[in-house]
């Protein structure tokens, strides 16, 4: 068990731009690195993901992930820095910056690490995040989770 966080990264594919016909050009896609700091036991099956807002980064959550850490051995907390963010790469297209592409980086991230359990605590845009990914689950999802986010925490996250 660690507690001082450990810088790891996650390679993300970027969504593809739509060619002048309209559909999707993959053969353009290229990917990035997003960093995230892992705090706790690597192999702990319970995994808490911290995500933050707009203009943070992941080490924002280094007491509330300490103390999650000291009162639960069997738990690893993960606080990724949101591409273009702290450690993580920046994006080639600027409008990739948008709630879809961060969940989808998210998702990644989740088959990743591979939790039998979930949890999810998230500031403002970190929240947002967290709301689409809760979501998917079921035979609509879009980006479907390895395992479904148990507790949802949101701060600071408007209507």
């Amino acid at each position: 068990m660690t507690h001082t966080p450990e810088l790891h990264f996650v390679t993300c594919p970027e969504l593809p731009k739509p060619g002048a016909d309209g559909q999707a050009n993959v053969t353009s896609a290229t990917t990035h690195r997003m960093a995230y700091w892992q705090w706790g036991n690597p192999q702990a099956p319970h995994v808490v993901v911290c995500v933050h807002g707009l203009s943070r980064q992941g080490r924002d959550f280094d007491v509330l992930a300490q103390a999650i850490v000291q009162a639960s051995p069997g738990t690893r907390v993960v606080c990724p820095d949101v591409v273009g963010r702290g450690h993580s790469d920046r994006l080639a297209d600027p409008m990739g910056y948008q709630v879809p592409h961060y969940a989808m980086d998210m998702v990644t991230l989740l088959h990743h690490l591979q939790p039998q359990t979930l949890d999810w605590v998230g500031t403002s845009m970190g929240g947002l995040i967290g709301t689409v990914v809760a979501a998917q689950v079921g035979p609509r999802a879009v980006m479907p989770v390895p395992v479904p986010v148990r507790k949802l925490v949101l701060n600071d996250v408007g209507p």
